[in-house]
């Protein structure tokens, strides 16, 4: 009975995790090769195969050194595996096979830089999917070579933004928002004390989505060497359309069945081909599910982590910033926070590790606390005395992420990663009105003068809020000095109160410093610490099975609440579809309103149909 519980809880662990772990799960690995046959060694041509399933992760699975990494495949991993094959000179091409796989805009421009990158090296990129949308054409417009499965749909709709505003719900229900913000066009209040949005937040928002609709047409008129009027003209038409429209509209390449690649590309190199999935996938310890003594063995061990050379770590900090420690999405589905004191020991780490030489910043992140956004810059400048500290920005270093960025020496952003934000919002939620449709009674009792100044019931007094508005001056001052020490040269005029810019905009304001990837920021920290033969670690690294247990379950066991928040993520996601993910991250911010009266956070809620 034991040995079948461990199992049962390795599995369920494991699967929560996105990992394989036995025969039966192989089957629904994130890389491989199904469906295509290989070729004799004899072939002429070698053909590199990736096969993307779902999401790209931005960071290893913490169990990666105990399954391998197959179900887990990030973001770097497979940019790493393209850009090996082109320095190999072993390869004619590469073909990424796309399942089910879905991309964030920042995504489809590091992929599309190491498509370029292989290009010039003369590999040829290959994407196949069964269906397109955004995400998909946008890789395949920077391959050589798009193609799908007859029958297939195809949908290029553009970039479509949706922003909830809860002011009148939560009247209606007896709830007034409190909210106070620092900078015009910070936004972060709007959601709950607005039915509508600000001029100056129009105005904000209206330019971020400018400039994102500007990359991604750019996309397609230099991949696909589409002009603007005709670009205009193939997306009235591909908003809904098949995989034959598709081709005639030049979006696509052409029409093939899965089962016809190998005589595809055949003809394209002249002979036989071999497919060389290897590339991405495998590698760690596999488990013996059926061994349940060796398996426990395992089971029982801690991963070793040990650096073996040179390394430049890569710190990631991801999701909303709170004080604590950082918690995982767990089983129930819940918002991924990065904690301050996760990040300090991180940095403590990194400090003592004479291998590691350089560091650089992964940030996705909208922001959150105040405080635990000082106490993690605080831990930057510390980490920086000792080793270069360097930035590279996903999808968004926003708010509390963009009070990160600057504990930096040089940034790296993408085209359409959205950084700024640099503004305050604080404030309550006075919820007196729903008690009384609730016919309850609260009886408040306070000693000390500012005891009651978050109480649950009755709006601030206008002496109350001249209060919490002169704090958050104080924390606007503080996060505009860190700003302005951290990016010499800053306009805090043309970039500060909440503004929000793309990455491409952000480098001309110096808000940033170059154009690339994670790759590039590494390669190049490398080179500027003179280190030709170097390792890549993630921060924070790989856990113990307990760990991970722990983490997953969120506290559940020890507090029921932790269940009722993971139901109501669950039910959420259901609910909301994609939109879920960017409203729990406003949820979270939100949240810390009840212990923290000023936070930096952005506007999250901004719901990207892309």
């Amino acid at each position: 009975m034991r040995a079948i519980l461990s199992r049962v809880l390795v599995m369920a662990v494991v699967a929560g995790a996105g990992l394989c772990v036995d025969a039966a799960m192989a089957q629904a690995t994130a890389v491989g090769v199904s469906g295509v046959l290989r070729a004799p060694a004899a072939a002429k041509a070698t053909v590199g195969l990736i096969e993307i399933h779902r999401s790209l992760e931005e960071q290893p699975s913490p169990l990666a050194w105990l399954v391998g990494s197959e179900g887990h495949v990030t973001l770097s991993e497979v940019i790493a595996a393209i850009d090996k094959a082109a320095d190999s000179k072993k390869m004619a091409a590469i073909v990424i096979r796309l399942k089910d796989a879905s991309f964030n805009a920042t995504q489809t421009e590091e992929l599309g830089a190491a498509f370029a990158r292989a290009r010039k090296a003369g590999v040829k990129i290959h994407v196949f999917s069964e269906s397109y949308e955004n995400g998909e054409l946008r890789l395949g417009a920077a391959a050589d070579e798009s193609l799908i499965q007859p029958g297939g749909p195809v949908s290029l709709t553009g970039v479509h933004m949706e922003e909830i505003f809860l002011a009148d719900t939560l009247a209606w229900v007896g709830v007034k928002a409190d909210m106070v913000q620092i900078g015009d066009y910070k936004g972060a209040k709007e959601q709950m004390a607005n039915s509508k949005p600000s001029p100056q937040w129009d105005q904000n928002i209206n330019g971020l989505l400018d400039s994102q609709y500007a990359n991604f047409r750019r996309a397609f008129t230099a991949g696909k060497g589409f002009s603007e009027s005709k670009l205009d003209e193939v997306m009235s038409q591909a908003w809904m359309t098949d995989s034959a429209r598709a081709v005639g509209m030049g979006l696509i390449s052409a029409e093939m069945d899965w089962a016809e690649l190998n005589t595809h590309l055949e003809k394209a190199y002249g002979g036989e081909v071999l497919l060389d999935d290897s590339l991405v996938g495998g590698g760690g310890t596999k488990l013996d599910m059926s061994n349940p003594f060796a398996l426990m063995t395992k089971l029982s061990q801690t991963p070793d982590v040990k650096l073996k050379k040179p390394t430049i770590a890569v710190l990631h900090i991801d999701g909303v910033i709170v004080d604590g420690d950082s918690k995982a999405g767990g089983f129930m589905g819940g918002g991924e926070s990065v904690g301050s004191r996760t990040i300090r020991r991180m940095v403590e780490e990194l400090i003592e590790e004479p291998l590691v030489k350089g560091v650089v910043l992964r940030i996705n992140s909208p922001g959150g606390s105040a405080t635990a956004s000082e106490v993690m810059w605080q831990g930057f400048q510390k980490l920086a005395k000792h080793k270069p500290v360097w930035v590279s920005v996903g999808s968004m270093a926003a708010s509390g992420g963009y009070y990160c960025l600057v504990g930096g020496s040089k940034v790296y952003v993408n085209p359409s990663s959205i950084v700024g934000s640099i503004g305050v919002v604080g404030g309550r939620m006075a919820m007196g009105e729903l008690y009384s449709k609730l016919h309850v009674n609260v009886v408040s009792r306070s000693r000390g003068p500012m005891s009651d100044l978050f109480r649950s019931t009755g709006a601030w007094t206008p002496a109350e809020l001249a209060i919490v508005e002169a704090k958050m001056k104080e924390t606007y001052q503080q996060f505009t000095s860190r700003v302005t020490a951290g990016r010499p040269g800053i306009d805090l005029a043309k970039t500060a109160e909440g503004r929000l810019f793309t990455g491409d905009k952000a480098v001309g304001l110096k808000m940033a410093d170059k154009i690339g990837g994670l790759r590039d920021a590494v390669g190049d920290l490398a080179m500027d610490l003179k280190l030709s033969d170097f390792g890549i670690q993630h921060y924070p690294g790989p856990k113990s099975l307990p760990e991970v247990i722990e983490d997953s379950l969120g506290g559940l066991i020890q507090s029921p609440s932790v269940s009722a928040q993971g139901m109501l993520s669950a039910t959420g996601a259901e609910i909301f579809g994609e939109a879920w993910p960017q409203m729990q991250q406003a949820y979270t911010g939100a949240m810390q309103l009840r212990t923290e009266p000023v936070i930096l956070m952005s506007p999250s809620v901004l719901i990207m149909k892309k």
